[in-house]
């Protein structure tokens, strides 16, 4: 499954700014995702949901904005554009 890998990349990407800043719980995200990315805002939610159990993105909201620009030169990506850390 493309998007699990996909997800799993923006965890890591979360998890490594928590460590970074010594944050134990990400309490929301930002995501962008495009055109061509091939999901939907709820397909998105739902995957980041099982991926981010026992993390410390466990429970986060999602802020999940989706691009209509097919011919936005990154339409094939998802984005981490922030976080929102529970220090």
């Amino acid at each position: 499954m493309h998007e699990t890998a996909l997800i799993r990349d923006i965890i890591h990407r979360i998890e490594d700014l928590a460590q970074a800043t010594d944050t134990r719980r990400v309490t929301g995200a930002k995501i962008w995702l495009g055109a061509l990315s091939h999901l939907s805002a709820d397909h998105f939610r739902e995957h980041f949901a099982i991926e981010a159990r026992d993390t410390c993105m466990d429970g986060a909201s999602l802020n999940v904005e989706v691009s209509d620009n097919p011919d936005d030169p990154h339409a094939q990506h998802i984005r981490l554009l922030s976080i929102d850390l529970d220090e």
